[in-house]
């Protein structure tokens, strides 16, 4: 399931609250039907959405109860700002990534054998929430930084089609693009691309070698 789809799965407050109990503890229909107030017929297409999206599943236990239960280890992030609307899912890395060498703007130092004791599972949770509570912070620095970057350059341009301009720029920041490979990039059309291109290198900012454009010193 996509990003959009699972926005508007979770758009509906009674799936949440569904999902936030269930991050407690499996629970069975009635259980579910007390918690939310509402009939458990609504509970039950509510769960049916769920499961067919491959958020939740159930079980059934000795008593024939049927229990459900979250399955699915998911992180949806949507961000808006006045340069940009996006909306991304994501689920955990492997534990053999190297975040090291794959995040080389990151530098996280952490033990990262396994813990076997359980006050050692203990500290190594804390230590996991205090890291995440770091990286929603330096996330959030990031899109300040990040706006305010923008805003700059809307500046520095004045045109109204700053998302296009700063994407064309960074990435001609990892060094000379074709337009071929600049239109891929920003997912923008060949002929927009074109026309963004020349009016830069009017201006002095980019400019073009063989069939490659590049940043002017």
């Amino acid at each position: 399931m996509d990003s959009a789809e699972l926005l508007n799965l979770l758009g509906n407050e009674n799936r949440r609250r569904i999902l936030r109990l269930l991050a407690r503890k499996p629970c069975y229909v009635t259980e579910i039907s007390e918690y939310l107030g509402v009939s458990p017929k609504a509970v039950i297409d509510h769960l049916r959405k769920l499961e067919e999206a491959g958020l939740i599943e159930s079980r059934v236990d000795d008593q024939r109860r049927k229990y459900y239960f979250i399955s699915q280890n998911l992180r949806l992030e949507v961000s808006v700002s006045p340069y940009g609307f996006g909306m991304k899912s994501a689920y955990p890395a492997s534990q053999s990534l190297d975040v090291g060498s794959t995040c080389r703007h990151l530098k996280i130092e952490f033990n990262t054998d396994d813990a076997s004791e359980l006050a050692d599972l203990a500290a190594e949770l804390n230590t996991l929430e205090q890291l995440e509570n770091e990286l929603s912070m330096a996330q959030r620095w990031v899109q300040g930084r990040l706006a305010d970057v923008m805003e700059r350059l809307s500046d520095e341009l004045g045109t109204d089609d700053t998302r296009l301009y700063a994407d064309l720029l960074g990435t001609l920041a990892d060094g000379p693009k074709t337009v071929d490979e600049l239109t891929r990039r920003t997912e923008a059309p060949n002929p927009v691309v074109r026309e963004a291109l020349s009016e830069l290198a009017e201006r002095g900012i980019v400019g073009k070698d063989g069939g490659q454009w590049r940043l002017r010193d």
